[in-house]
């Protein structure tokens, strides 16, 4: 059975929502958590929160503009300074800009409280990590991160909510992850995307039609890594027949992309030297 999916147009939008329409918005977030959390356990809120559509009509309802790239930003915000294990089943770490960066302290602290075992702390470390950086380096459509927060509930389980940020086309994008479909974090990782429209020149090495792009990646990183630097080289300035022939039909170009002019060699070779499985 196919996915339901759906486009939300996310334009970028300046400044801050007002005190007194943050002060209502937390206090309605609050009494509907609450009435969620009695009727479907943390875990419900979690799952809720992990689909995109469900997200942005709350949104909605706790009075944001629906529009607005802001909403991702402002309702996190509200849902990390309103959510609390005692009253709702769950806490947040993580946020915006700055904060983003102190996600792993504050699942530290909530672990804390919660007293939770060792490997489930690194477990939700690492997920956290992971998101980000395959909504970063794996997915390339030139919207990066800057914001990611992470949703913890009572027992360990997680959901991630992050948004990349077009500054050239004013639009944002957002991710949605749920910790319990999670299966691969490089193979279709998340529960549902949030983006203004289909960009045609994506790199998405997520998507299951790049599973040969994933193997071959990891063979040539496993390899010698003087035959990889001798091949990218070998490429950056490579001729085809066609520039030597002359041809009264123009050869027609596609998406092309390309390689970065400096490459920090050192990283081949301690890539290799991990040789990593996948």
């Amino acid at each position: 059975m196919s996915k339901k999916t759906g486009v939300v147009y996310l334009p970028l939008h300046y400044g801050h929502a007002p005190q007194w329409l943050i002060k209502r918005m937390k206090a309605l977030a609050d009494a509907m958590l609450k009435i969620m959390y009695r009727e479907e356990g943390a875990s419900g809120i979690l799952r809720k929160l992990s689909s995109p559509l469900w997200f942005q009509a709350f949104g909605c309802v706790l009075g944001f503009d629906w529009h607005s790239s802001g909403l991702t930003t402002v309702v996190c915000g509200v849902l990390k300074d309103t959510l609390r294990f005692e009253e709702h089943g769950v806490e947040v770490a993580g946020g915006k800009g700055r904060s983003a960066l102190k996600a792993q302290t504050d699942i530290e602290k909530i672990c804390e409280t919660l007293s939770l075992p060792e490997h489930k702390v690194n477990e939700l470390k690492y997920s956290s990590r992971m998101a980000a950086k395959v909504d970063t380096a794996a997915i390339q459509c030139n919207y990066p991160i800057y914001h990611h927060t992470v949703f913890i509930s009572e027992r360990g389980e997680w959901c991630i909510i992050q948004q990349g940020l077009n500054v050239e086309e004013r639009l944002a994008r957002r991710y949605h992850w749920l910790g319990t479909q999670v299966e691969s974090f490089v193979c279709t990782p998340h529960s549902g995307i949030a983006a203004p429209r289909l960009e045609a020149r994506v790199l998405d090495m997520t998507a299951k039609e790049s599973e040969e792009a994933r193997r071959v990646a990891v063979d040539l990183v496993r390899g010698r890594p003087e035959n990889l630097i001798s091949s990218i080289r070998l490429l950056s300035g490579q001729h085809v027949l066609d520039s030597w022939v002359e041809s009264s039909q123009p050869t027609e170009t596609y998406f092309s992309f390309e390689m970065p002019r400096r490459l920090d060699w050192s990283i081949f070779k301690k890539l290799h030297d991990i040789q990593p499985r996948d």
